[in-house]
């Protein structure tokens, strides 16, 4: 038990060493190293990850990250699935005008614990954690994209809009790319590895790094504040670039 006396203030408790994971992980020591650098850290319920209970379609899981909590302190939010054999989704720098908040959909290769880990300007990570179960295979099969005739004619294509939210708007888009992992046999890695969005004069809104993790034709959308046309600018392992402009 944790008192508060007169001069103390009760807090989180920053951690080093191994607090109660809400989500009991064999995985969690080792990701925090790696991912974290082994620096301090908090289980903090205000980080909330929402997904299925249960990945219907392991290709295609919509996850949703939501910190708003710390709306103005975050510098970065990190995204995993801690058994998936490629594990790191997204790596996600909202700008000032931009919610820490993002819609994403991933590949699910098994049931795994999801954590996204929000860094704020203090240099603490709140790791918010939830588990999702799934029948599997998501990560290991092959992209239904390079089915479609002439699916290269339409590489890059982006789909979507914004949609007016009282003093905000969110922005909601498709990207038509097969993302393949190079988890299937013959097709190497190929898939959009960075995103930026930017305001009409150019000013950085948010920064993205995406791993293989992410669906094929990515579903991603932000919250963003102020009115204005906003530019998605995409570049993938192939060093193709894309661009395109959201009214």
């Amino acid at each position: 038990m944790r008192l508060c006396g007169l001069w103390a203030l009760c807090l989180p408790m920053v951690a080093w060493g191994a607090p109660d994971d809400p989500v009991p992980s064999v995985m969690w020591a080792y990701y925090h190293q790696r991912f974290l650098d082994n620096a301090p850290f908090v289980f903090d319920e205000r980080v909330k990850l929402l997904a299925p209970p249960f990945a219907e379609d392991a290709r295609q899981v919509p996850l949703e990250i939501d910190a708003r909590a710390f709306k103005g302190q975050v510098v970065k939010i990190l995204a995993w699935a801690e058994l998936n054999p490629l594990p790191e989704i997204v790596d996600f720098q909202p700008g000032e005008r931009v919610l820490p908040w993002l819609s994403i959909r991933i590949r699910i290769e098994q049931a795994t614990p999801l954590r996204a880990a929000v860094l704020t300007r203090d240099g603490l990570w709140h790791v918010g954690s939830t588990l999702i179960d799934a029948a599997g295979g998501g990560c290991t099969a092959p992209s239904v994209a390079r089915t479609q005739p002439g699916w290269e004619e339409h590489l890059g294509e982006v789909f979507g809009g914004r949609y007016p939210r009282a003093e905000l708007s969110r922005v909601k888009l498709q990207v038509s790319h097969p993302m393949d992992n190079g988890m299937v046999s013959g097709i190497p890695e190929f898939f959009i590895n960075q995103a930026e969005l930017r305001a009409a004069d150019g000013e950085l809104l948010a920064r993205l790094e995406l791993f293989p993790a992410v669906s094929e034709n990515p579903n991603l959308a932000f919250d963003i504040e102020g009115p204005g046309h906003t530019r998605l600018m995409l570049r993938d392992t192939g060093g193709s670039q894309f661009e395109a402009d959201i009214p």
